[in-house]
C-alpha cells in the first residue's frame, strides 16, 4: 500500500511537513491512544479495515474484528479526547444488501448479505448510537463503489483496466472473470473524498448517501477500457465460475439528494472519464 503514496513520501516539501505517517494497528488500542493524545487532531477520517467483499466469507472473524469492532474501539477512544475531533467513518452500500427499496437514501433498512456488510452495517448503527448518546460530532459517509488508479488489483474493476493496458502492450494475453453482468453504482474516488470534508466542515453531524445514481454492467467497464487501448474485449476475456461471488448485491443504486441538498455535493467526473483515467495510468505503470 505505501507505495501508492511514493510520489508524497519522496517529496520533501511535502513529507515531514504536511504529511506525517503515524503506525498503528485497529487492534492496538494503546498506540492508537498515544497517537491521538500526542497529535491532537481535529478531525479523525476512518477508512481503515479489510474491505473486499468477496474475500469477507474467506475471514468473516478478522473482517468483523477490524471493520466493526476497530471503528468501535476508535469511538470509546475519541470519548476520552479533549477536544473531541470530528469523526467520519467511510461505511458502503453493502449494508444494504439486497434492498426492497431502490434508489437507497439514509433511511433505506439495512440487510447486509455479506460478512463485509453485517461489519459495516455494525460499524454505522455505532457511529449514529454515539452521535446520539455522547454527543460526538459523528458522521457516516455511506459511500456505494469509488474507484480510482489506486484501487488495489484484487478489485474487478481495476483488473480490467491494468488488463486492458497490459494486453496492448502484449504483456499478457487473455483476462479471467466472473460475472460480466454484475452492476453497481460506481463513482470516482477523488468527488467522494470532497464530500468527505464537507460532511465535517457542516455545521451538523449526520449521514450522507454518496453515489451517482447511475448503474453500471462490468461490461460496460470492458467496453470502454478496452476501446480506450484499441481492443476488443471479447477475444479476450474468459469466465469462470470460480469467481462468482457466493452472494451478490442487487439493484445496489443510491440516492444522493440529501447530500446535495445539505452539502452542495454531486459527482462531478462521469462514468467514462473514469474509467478512461484508470486505463491511463496503467498505461504508465
Amino acid at each position: 500500500v505505501r507505495q501508492r503514496i511514493d510520489h508524497l513520501t519522496s517529496d520533501t516539501i511535502i513529507y515531514g511537513r504536511r504529511l506525517f505517517l503515524h503506525y498503528a494497528d485497529l487492534e492496538d488500542s494503546t498506540t492508537i491512544r498515544r497517537h491521538l493524545y500526542r497529535i491532537r487532531p481535529d478531525e479523525f477520517y476512518h477508512l481503515a479495515g479489510q474491505t473486499h467483499v468477496g474475500a469477507s466469507f474467506e475471514i468473516p472473524e478478522s473482517t468483523c474484528q477490524f471493520a466493526a469492532m476497530g471503528t468501535l474501539r476508535l469511538l470509546e477512544l475519541l470519548r476520552d479526547c479533549e477536544p473531541v475531533p470530528k469523526f467520519l467513518h467511510v461505511s458502503s452500500s453493502e449494508i444494504f444488501g439486497n434492498p426492497t427499496d431502490s434508489p437507497q437514501n439514509e433511511n433505506t433498512p439495512f440487510r447486509p448479505i455479506s460478512p463485509y456488510g453485517a461489519a459495516k452495517a455494525f460499524a454505522t448503527d455505532m457511529v449514529r448510537i454515539y452521535r446520539d448518546s455522547f454527543g460526538l460530532f459523528a458522521c457516516n459517509a455511506i459511500c456505494y463503489n469509488h474507484e480510482s488508479p489506486r484501487r488495489g488489483e484484487s478489485f474487478v474493476t481495476r483488473k480490467i483496466t491494468r488488463a486492458a493496458a497490459r494486453i496492448s502492450r502484449g504483456q499478457q494475453s487473455e483476462l479471467v472473470l466472473g460475472n460480466l453482468s454484475g452492476r453497481r453504482d460506481w463513482g470516482f474516488a477523488p468527488d467522494y473524498v470532497t464530500a468527505f470534508r464537507q460532511m465535517l466542515k457542516n455545521q451538523v453531524a449526520n449521514d450522507f448517501v454518496l453515489s451517482t445514481g447511475v448503474m453500471h454492467q462490468v461490461r460496460d467497464w470492458l467496453d470502454i477500457a478496452f476501446e480506450a487501448v484499441g481492443l476488443d474485449w471479447t477475444k479476450y476475456v474468459k469466465q469462470d465460475e470460480r469467481f462468482q461471488r457466493r452472494s451478490d448485491s442487487q439493484n445496489l443504486v443510491g440516492d444522493s439528494s440529501f447530500a446535495q441538498t445539505v452539502l452542495g455535493w454531486s459527482p462531478q467526473t462521469s462514468f467514462s472519464d473514469m474509467v478512461h483515467a484508470m486505463v491511463a495510468a496503467d498505461l504508465e505503470c
